[in-house]
Parts: structure tokens; sequence; C-alpha cells
């Protein structure tokens, strides 16, 4: 087999010592790692300019919305963006709405992703999940804000969560789990009942995404009452807490589960020092490409850093992304904290995210018998440009 080496290789942690070489097999798997002696095996390596590193995990993404690319126009914020995507996303044929998932599963492959965690409102993924080029962890949104409908609720994130775990896996890895939506969507009722079936399944969940959302918890006011009654939602029921949104529903679910917060657009640093007393596991995801997007705001990358916050990265999807594309998000990201090495960007994107999808065994790091796929990456300081290798 031939060697692989570059300039500079990235581990999924770290970056490796100059003159490393990599031997990959046929199938993807990491036979060795380290230096040749002199003149040994020179003629098989194979070097490449630029950068090596694993394939990119996704962390968050809605491939079943892809259909929606430009429906909604940017910097709407975050209310009136929700208001728009149920109205909007049944107006397509199901030939319109397959396509431009198989369209944007081709996108997440050229653009270097090996795993991804997809959103799943209904099943329509099932057939992009049957492809045999990602590992997928689809998470099933349970969504439901009526206390006395929360079994009601559940059941149908459960009848999803069947059909994607009776799914044959082939020789990917697909796991699933059931989610809460958003704290502005789900009933302390409906979050207990997904804590208690599967206690240490990953939670994913967007969090603070609108400050809406906080000021919704703390004196049931703003823009997420007239969400809901959008929605035809009663939230008479609710009773604010005085708190965060974060600082309220992490009381309502266990510690054992590993925690994927999302977005985070308006997440301060006691929330996550609070989060971080409580619960073992916690992931940030990021997906700023989105927020500006959406909001035309990003979260403070700086506060996660200095609360030793371990952060993934994630695309969202396309009615809120003009790509899915982790290197584009990284990019988006240096540029407006320039003083962040690659060395930990490319750790975000990789070894970080795989391990909030509970995948790390498998992807994410350069290791010997792991197959997480070989990128090359060029032009990280200027137009970074992607292909993968091996």
């Amino acid at each position: 087999m031939p060697f692989l080496s570059a300039q500079r290789i990235h581990d999924g942690k770290h970056w490796l010592p100059e003159g490393t070489v990599i031997e990959v097999s046929h199938a993807g798997e990491v036979l060795f790692i380290g230096t040749l002696p002199p003149n040994s095996f020179r003629d098989l390596v194979i070097f490449h300019e630029g950068v090596l590193a694993p394939g990119f995990v996704n962390v968050h993404c809605h491939l079943e919305l892809s259909h929606l690319k430009g429906v909604v126009p940017e910097h709407t914020n975050l209310i009136p963006f929700l208001e728009t995507i149920p109205q909007s996303r049944n107006k397509y044929t199901e030939e319109q709405k397959k396509t431009a998932r198989h369209d944007a599963y081709n996108e997440l492959l050229l653009n270097g992703v090996v795993a991804v965690g997809d959103i799943a409102n209904t099943t329509d993924t099932l057939d992009v999940r049957s492809l045999d080029g990602l590992h997928v962890c689809t998470f099933i949104e349970s969504i439901g804000f009526y206390a006395a409908n929360a079994e009601k609720s559940f059941g149908y994130a459960l009848q999803s969560y069947g059909a994607f775990a009776s799914q044959l896996t082939g020789t990917e890895q697909l796991k699933q789990a059931i989610v809460p939506h958003a704290p502005y969507s789900v009933s302390s009722a409906l979050f207990g009942l997904i804590d208690t079936h599967a206690p240490d399944a990953p939670i994913s969940i967007h969090n603070q995404e609108s400050e809406e959302e906080n000021k919704f918890y703390r004196s049931k006011e703003g823009d997420v009452r007239r969400l809901l009654k959008t929605l035809s939602i009663d939230d008479t029921e609710f009773i604010p807490s005085g708190k965060s949104s974060l600082q309220s529903y992490v009381e309502w679910l266990s510690p054992s589960h590993p925690f994927i917060f999302v977005h985070n657009t308006h997440t301060s640093r006691e929330d996550v020092q609070f989060a971080q007393q409580r619960i073992a596991e916690a992931y940030w995801c990021l997906c700023p490409n989105a927020n500006q997007y959406i909001e035309n705001r990003l979260p403070d990358i700086d506060m996660l850093i200095s609360e030793g916050a371990a952060i993934c990265i994630g695309t969202d999807s396309l009615a809120s992304n003009h790509q899915l594309s982790v290197l584009s998000e990284l990019h988006t990201i240096k540029q407006h904290y320039p003083a962040l090495s690659w060395e930990a960007l490319l750790g975000w994107a990789t070894h970080n995210g795989a391990c909030a999808l509970q995948m790390q065994d498998v992807v994410g790091s350069i290791e010997v018998g792991k197959r997480p796929g070989i990128l090359q990456i060029t032009g990280l300081d200027g137009v970074p440009v992607v292909k993968r290798v091996g």
C-alpha cells in the first residue's frame, strides 16, 4: 500500500511531527502512522500539498429540509424563520424533496464529511441513510408543548424511531435517538419521556438560538409567545422559571446523557458553567454560517473556550445556509476569531464531533485500526479547498 504524507498532518487532536507518514488500506483503514527509515519505501510515499486530516464530522444537519434552500431570506431573525418553515416545507412534490436531499447528501461527501448528526421530523431520510457513504446518527425530534398530550407526541417520535432502528446498517454505522426539538416546543412532561426512553443516548437540542427563548422562560414574554400562537399552541399551562431556558430544562434531564447543545448564540457564561457542573459529557455545537444567515450573530466563542467547552461543528440546513461545508464553517470562525489556531479548529471538526456523536471508535481521528477518511486541505489561510485522498 502507498504511504501518505504532507506538509502538515493533523490527527484529529494535534499536529503530528514533521516527516510523519500514514499507510491506509484500500478499505480506508489506517494501518501505520510514523516515520520511515532513510530510503525505506521512499518511492511509495505520496506527498500532498497543504494538510492531511481526518474526515469531517457534521454534528448538526437537517437533510430533510434541503428542498427549502433560498426560501427564507437572510437575517429574518429566528422567530420569523421558524414561522416560515412549516408554511413552506410541504409545498413541494415528493420527487423534489427526494432530489434535494440526495443532492445535499452528495454535497456532504464532496465537502469531506464522513459522519453526520441528522435531524429528523419525518422518516423521509430513510432513503439517504441506506446509502453507504456516511455514518449517520439520526436525531428524531419530539415536539409537543401540551403536557396532557405528551404520551401522544412521544408516540409519533417512537414510531419514527422504530423505522430508523429497523433499517439494515450495511457496512456503515447507523444510530438513532429521540431528542427534544427546543426548549420552547417541548413540555416538561415530554422532556421526561425522552429522558427515560434511553438514559445513555445522546441528547441534541436547539439551544438559545434567540434571546427570545430566554425571555420566554424568565417572564413568559416576547416573540416566542407569538410563535406559539401562530402554531395554534396554547401556552396557558406554561409557568416561567425566572431563569434562562438552559438552566430550566437541564434540570428535567438525567446527567447520564451526553448532551449536544446546538447553536448557543445567546448562551451566557453562567449557562455554560451551570451545564458543565451538572453534566458529565457536554458538547457545544456551533453552526456559524446559519447563525449569520438567520440572526447575523455568532456565539461568544472566546467565552466557550475560556470555560473549557468541548466545541464541535454543524452546518444546520440548506434552509439556513448556502452550503453544507464544515470547512466553510471553520473559515467563518477563523475570520471572526483570527487568533484561533487551525490545530484547535480542525480538532473541533473531527475528533470532538465524533465524540459528540459517540462515534469516536470509528471516525474522527487518524489512529491505527480506524477508518476516518483522509482529507487533503489546501488554502487554509486563503480560500480553503478539501479533497478526499484516503
